[in-house]
């Protein structure tokens, strides 16, 4: 009987070492076997395209509007002709009255009468003139002045016209992630009792 127990108790010993090797065995291929990623759980992040505020700024400076329609800003299209359309408007008249003014005075330094300040609302001629030489030229300097005002400020549209489609296609692509954020904050001290106010800048990862 006692060689049997011993037997026994061998055989179990044998049967709880080979477990053991198995189940090591059983580990170090799972740590070693590649894991398995689900693919649809990665997300990627549009690509940037670095080129795309050069295109929007040549497609403004070819056509106002044309870089803002790239940027799919539509709504500013017609601002922008609507400013464009201001500034133009008014170069052509001050440019008009300067040509006006101009005019009647060149006709009377060379001693004629017959320019329209020299005739009243119902088309008769007066002995003196509605406005007189000193008069003609102070409205050619104004409207000379106004004139070239109007054509800087119409320049300026156009250029900012070209500045906004850049801008717009720089912030396209600016990175708006939640994981990183800036928010103003404003807090009570509660020592002194006064108000403290800052910038929280949170990054999760």
């Amino acid at each position: 009987m006692p060689n049997k127990n011993s037997i026994a108790a061998s055989i179990c010993s044998l049967l709880f070492c080979f477990s053991i090797l198995a189940q090591d065995r059983e580990n170090q291929n799972q740590e070693g076997s590649p894991k398995i990623i689900n693919e649809e759980a990665i997300t990627f992040g549009e690509d940037i395209n670095p080129l795309s505020p050069a295109k929007a700024a040549f497609l403004s400076a070819v056509l106002p509007g044309l870089g803002q329609a790239y940027n799919k800003k539509y709504w500013k299209i017609p601002l922008v002709y609507g400013a464009l359309g201001t500034g133009i408007y008014f170069y052509i008249n001050n440019n008009k009255e300067y040509n006006r003014y101009r005019d009647a005075y060149k006709s009377r330094l060379a001693g004629f009468k017959t320019d329209e300040f020299y005739f009243g609302p119902q088309g008769e001629e007066l002995t003196t003139p509605r406005i007189t030489d000193d008069g003609l030229q102070r409205a050619q300097k104004f409207y000379r002045r106004n004139k070239e005002l109007s054509l800087l400020i119409t320049i300026g549209i156009y250029a900012l016209n070209i500045i906004d489609a850049n801008v717009d296609a720089h912030l396209l692509q600016y990175n708006v992630d939640d994981n990183l954020s800036l928010s103003p904050h404003y807090r009570i001290n509660e020592i002194d009792a006064k108000g403290n106010l800052g910038l929280t800048l949170n990054f999760k990862f």
